[in-house]
């Protein structure tokens, strides 16, 4: 199916429990509305703010469950905070998820 395929060994129930942990991130809109945003590169979090429309508070929140989650990665330029997609990885699954619903909408 594609170049990153780990079919040739049974998987642990803990990589079950790992997978379907790091899917329960992307279970939030807001969440989602940043990853969106990071799809086009690094851009500070008052830029995310003000975007969404969303409070800088609301936006950090969001943004320390991803970096712990490791879906994206902080770089600091004296004050201000900058934030990235961890890998490409994320990218990919965003649209991927993206073709399927698109897909099932007929679009």
């Amino acid at each position: 199916m594609n170049d990153c395929s780990y079919n040739d060994k049974p998987l642990s129930l803990d990589t079950f429990f790992e997978l379907s942990e790091f899917f329960k991130f992307f279970g939030d809109t807001t969440r989602i509305r940043i990853i969106e945003i990071l799809l086009s590169g690094e851009i500070s979090v008052n830029e995310i703010a003000e975007k969404l429309q969303l409070g800088q508070s609301a936006v950090s929140h969001q943004l320390r469950i991803l970096r712990t989650a490791g879906l994206v990665k902080p770089r600091r330029v004296g004050r201000t905070v900058f934030y990235a997609l961890d890998d490409e990885h994320i990218g990919l699954i965003f649209n991927t998820g993206l073709a399927h619903i698109m897909h099932k909408k007929g679009v």
